[in-house]
Formats: C-alpha cells, structure tokens, sequence
C-alpha cells in the first residue's frame, strides 16, 4: 500500500449529541457513499474509505445537545458522488434517514447552476453536501 500524499486528510472525529440517531442518519450515509466500518465500541463508531477515516462519538464531555452549523467551526462536510442521477437518488433516499433537503427551492443548483449538488441537514443539525463529480461538458 502506497503512502498517503502529504498534506491529505486524515480523520474526521464529530461528537454527535445520540450516537444512535447519528447512525441512523450519518452511519447510513457514510456507508451509501462506499464506506465500511472498521470499529465499534460503546460510544462510537469508526468508517474507513481510502486512506481517511471518519468518526461518530458520542462524548461524555459534549457542552451542548445539538450542532449549530452557523457557529464558528464546522459548517459542512461536502462529498463526491458519482453523477447527478446518484445524488437524486441519496437526497431522496436520506429522508428515509434523519436528513431534510436544505434550500428545495433552489436544489439542485443551490451552490450555483454550474454546481450540481444536494445540501442536507440531520436532526442534529448536521449538514452534509453531496456533490456530483463535475463532468467535462459541464464545467
């Protein structure tokens, strides 16, 4: 296995207010997007693709019940998916999942008519982006 390029990122730990309702909804997108668990224990979960992983802990040392995006921190985590038909699919199949479409009204161009993506937020204030790899004749 061929070293990480420098500078990649690593890991992303979220401490998440009910690990259960995180796996409802984070757990189950992590894994729609082609990533597999690699460890479980009480309070947490790990998933790896590549290189990077991701963590969903729920910490004993939480100062608050819920994420808010719009504080300083983390707004969104933002991923590729495979085309347009993948992320209408993902969009529709998340409200199955603890997530709401963010912006319907402009979705999905919510990012520009150029940007072909789904914006979602989880009952824990999350938000994710789900973003089509841009094809040639679209740039």
């Amino acid at each position: 296995m061929s070293r990480p390029t420098s500078g990649t990122l690593h890991h992303i730990e979220l401490w998440v207010p009910d690990l259960d309702r995180a796996l409802t909804s984070l757990g189950w997108l992590l894994e729609s997007l082609g990533y597999t668990l690699t460890q479980s224990w009480d309070n947490g979960r790990s998933w790896h693709l590549g290189p990077t992983y991701l963590v969903l802990e729920q910490s004993q040392a939480l100062t608050a019940d819920r994420h808010d995006r719009c504080r300083p921190g983390l707004n969104h985590l933002a991923f590729h998916v495979e085309d347009d038909s993948t992320v209408e699919r993902l969009a529709t199949d998340a409200a199955n999942h603890g997530w709401h479409l963010l912006f319907p009204d402009r979705h999905p161009h919510a990012g520009g008519e150029r940007h072909y993506a789904a914006y979602l937020e989880n009952d824990d204030g999350f938000e994710v982006e789900l973003v089509a790899i841009t094809s040639p004749q679209r740039k």
